[in-house]
């Protein structure tokens, strides 16, 4: 089983990246830091934009984490950005069968922030037919 980390937050050794390696455990899995990748704004086309590369990396995954940190009472926006990007560009199936956690992690976060990204990941994992395994948090 192969397990696929995506790193929302620009510290790529930091706490979010921490959550989810006391959730794996001794489980191995490849991180894709977004920092270290071009993924242009939903509507710009330029020659060096990397997201297809995230999304083959996705596909091959049996297993989706995406984590975040908490800013602006929201994920970053190097996720939001992310998400944005599959509308109208990814084959809603590509990602069909495929689990998906979400890594949301901050200084005490509110219930209300908690909700919000747990809803926006749960929508997100059904629009693409992953079964949606929940948010780990810390």
């Amino acid at each position: 089983m192969k397990i696929l980390f995506i790193n929302g937050s620009p510290n790529k050794n930091g706490n979010t990246a921490t959550l989810v390696k006391n959730f794996l455990k001794n489980k191995e899995y490849d991180t894709l830091n977004l920092v270290d990748y071009k993924i242009y704004s939903y509507g710009q086309h330029f020659n060096d934009d990397q997201f297809d590369e995230i999304v083959l990396q996705m596909a091959k995954a049996d297993t989706i984490i995406i984590g975040s940190p908490l800013y602006w009472h929201s994920m970053s926006g190097a996720i939001r950005n992310l998400l944005d990007r599959f509308y109208q560009h990814v084959d809603e199936n590509l990602l069909k069968g495929k689990d998906m956690y979400f890594a949301f992690q901050g200084y005490a976060p509110t219930k209300q922030q908690l909700d919000a990204g747990d809803y926006t990941m749960a929508r997100f994992a059904r629009l693409y037919n992953m079964n949606y395994k929940g948010m780990i948090t810390k």
